[in-house]
Protein backbone atom coordinates (compact mmCIF):
# COMPACT_ATOMS: atom_id res chain seq x y z
CA UNK A 1 0.00 0.00 0.00
CA UNK A 2 2.94 2.33 0.65
CA UNK A 3 4.11 2.03 -2.96
CA UNK A 4 0.62 2.87 -4.23
CA UNK A 5 0.50 5.88 -1.89
CA UNK A 6 3.91 7.05 -3.16
CA UNK A 7 2.91 6.74 -6.81
CA UNK A 8 -0.38 8.52 -6.16
CA UNK A 9 1.43 11.32 -4.32
CA UNK A 10 3.91 11.79 -7.18
CA UNK A 11 1.10 11.88 -9.74
CA UNK A 12 -0.76 14.41 -7.62
CA UNK A 13 2.32 16.63 -7.44
CA UNK A 14 2.77 16.37 -11.22
CA UNK A 15 -0.89 17.34 -11.69
CA UNK A 16 -0.54 20.27 -9.31
CA UNK A 17 2.56 21.53 -11.08
CA UNK A 18 0.76 21.18 -14.40
CA UNK A 19 -2.09 23.37 -13.14
CA UNK A 20 0.47 25.90 -11.88
CA UNK A 21 2.03 26.04 -15.35
CA UNK A 22 -1.41 26.42 -16.95
CA UNK A 23 -2.32 29.26 -14.58
CA UNK A 24 0.96 31.15 -14.72
CA UNK A 25 2.17 30.59 -18.27
CA UNK A 26 -0.77 29.06 -20.15
CA UNK A 27 1.40 26.00 -20.86
CA UNK A 28 0.00 22.47 -20.45
CA UNK A 29 2.23 19.43 -19.96
CA UNK A 30 -0.38 17.36 -21.81
CA UNK A 31 0.55 19.16 -25.03
CA UNK A 32 3.86 17.29 -24.97
CA UNK A 33 1.92 14.07 -25.48
CA UNK A 34 -0.26 15.29 -28.33
CA UNK A 35 -2.85 17.39 -26.53
CA UNK A 36 -6.08 16.37 -24.83
CA UNK A 37 -7.19 14.19 -27.74
CA UNK A 38 -4.15 11.90 -27.47
CA UNK A 39 -4.66 8.64 -25.60
CA UNK A 40 -1.46 9.10 -23.58
CA UNK A 41 -2.60 12.51 -22.30
CA UNK A 42 -6.02 11.20 -21.38
CA UNK A 43 -4.51 8.26 -19.49
CA UNK A 44 -2.18 10.61 -17.57
CA UNK A 45 -5.06 12.95 -16.67
CA UNK A 46 -7.18 9.98 -15.55
CA UNK A 47 -4.33 8.60 -13.41
CA UNK A 48 -3.78 12.00 -11.78
CA UNK A 49 -7.50 12.29 -11.03
CA UNK A 50 -7.71 8.76 -9.61
CA UNK A 51 -4.63 9.49 -7.50
CA UNK A 52 -6.31 12.56 -6.04
CA UNK A 53 -9.43 10.56 -5.19
CA UNK A 54 -7.37 7.77 -3.62
CA UNK A 55 -5.38 10.20 -1.47
CA UNK A 56 -8.53 12.01 -0.34
CA UNK A 57 -10.11 8.71 0.70
CA UNK A 58 -7.01 7.24 2.41
CA UNK A 59 -5.49 10.45 3.78
CA UNK A 60 -6.62 10.05 7.38
CA UNK A 61 -5.16 6.54 7.61
CA UNK A 62 -1.85 7.54 5.99
CA UNK A 63 -1.25 10.86 7.76
CA UNK A 64 0.21 10.58 11.26
CA UNK A 65 -0.82 14.13 12.14
CA UNK A 66 -4.46 13.53 11.15
CA UNK A 67 -4.76 10.11 12.79
CA UNK A 68 -3.41 11.27 16.15
CA UNK A 69 0.03 9.68 15.84
CA UNK A 70 3.25 11.47 16.59
CA UNK A 71 4.09 14.21 14.11
CA UNK A 72 6.96 13.56 11.77
CA UNK A 73 10.04 15.72 11.97
CA UNK A 74 12.31 16.73 9.15
CA UNK A 75 15.80 15.16 9.32
CA UNK A 76 18.70 17.58 9.59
Amino acid sequence: MKALHTVAFILLVVGGLNWLLVGVAGWDIGKLFGGMDALVSRVIYILVGLSAIMLVVTHKNDCRNCSGGSPTTMPR
